[in-house]
């Protein structure tokens, strides 16, 4: 796909997205001020590098932003003035205050990169409970657990949380209120968290667990029908694995259900350029990331953490 983008960042993911752009057919134009970044950049496809943004302003059909998550709200506002649309990685911002400001400045212009809501599993999940298949969906469990993080701007629940948030936003159509949340593990604020959102009708209960202070790596989402439970057991799984009837009854199963191994990121990008050429705007919107930031903000402040 022949179209001109600008990637504002080229770090560990950044790199990652450059990868999967020049894949897609685009012409990567980067900005980084880091001199050894742009002469990987151009040595990796990218058809320019440069340290500003002025010297592609006018190039470009669109941005993606892959800067540390602390800045997110200072290049989006920058980039803002020039009118073109913006991708930017997960979350929005860090505070509701200037992720509110970009969704008034540019509700139809900013998108968020949630690219679990692009995960095949994630995707059928969405499906079976939207359809009724699953029966009436009594709830949502996801669970991502690991051992450290790499990034060290902010702690690791703003890095992961957004993650299984958005999850049950595609799978839902909509985020509980938050409820509850706690961290788990002693001495350990920031790494590890669980929190409970539930609205006071009989909807679904939704329940996450976060935290780098496990040694086994696990992405699991589980969605609980009074018909059938279907679970997404890994992020590279291909197939989901269904269980029919009630476990304090008669079941039915377990069985698979293929789901396909197409990678997210690479969903998400051509998702965004199809959009510069004129198509559908992609999953999250600005005001979706909005509400992602306000719920980070809503369980932290609930388990006594600062935002």
């Amino acid at each position: 796909m022949s179209i001109d983008v600008g990637l504002i960042g080229c770090g560990r993911w950044g790199r990652l997205i450059l990868r999967d752009l020049v894949a897609l057919g685009a012409r990567v134009h980067v900005v980084t001020p880091h001199k050894q970044t742009r002469a990987f950049a151009l040595e990796n496809g990218a058809v320019s590098a440069v340290a500003e943004t002025d010297g592609i302003a006018r190039t470009v059909s669109g941005f993606v932003i892959a800067t540390p998550t602390s800045t997110h709200a200072p290049v989006i506002e920058t980039l803002l003035p020039i009118g073109r649309p913006i991708f930017v990685e997960k979350p929005l911002t860090t505070d509701i205050a200037s992720a509110r400001r970009i969704v008034t400045a540019a509700p139809d212009r900013v998108f968020v990169m949630d690219k679990w809501r692009y995960h095949p599993g994630v995707e059928r999940l969405a499906a079976m409970a939207k359809s009724g298949e699953l029966g009436r969906v009594l709830g949502l469990r996801s669970y991502r657990l690991g051992w450290g993080q790499p990034h060290h701007d902010v702690d690791a629940i703003w890095v992961l949380l957004p993650h299984d948030l958005a999850i049950a936003l595609e799978i839902l159509g909509t985020l509980p209120t938050p409820r509850s949340a706690w961290t788990p593990v002693a001495g350990r604020d920031g790494c590890d968290l669980i929190a409970l959102l539930a609205d006071d009708t009989d909807g679904p209960q939704v329940t996450i667990e976060v935290g780098t202070s496990q040694v086994l790596y696990r992405r699991t989402t589980v969605v609980v029908g009074d018909r059938k439970v279907a679970q997404l057991g890994g992020s590279y799984d291909d197939k989901l694995v269904i269980m029919e009837g009630s476990p304090d009854g008669e079941s039915n199963g377990p069985y698979e259900h293929a789901i396909g191994n197409e990678m997210p990121l690479l969903k998400e990008l051509s998702a965004f350029l199809k959009h510069l050429c004129g198509g559908p705007s992609p999953r999250s919107s600005a005001a979706e990331g909005l509400l992602i930031v306000e719920t980070v903000c809503a369980l932290r402040a609930l388990a006594g953490l600062g935002v």
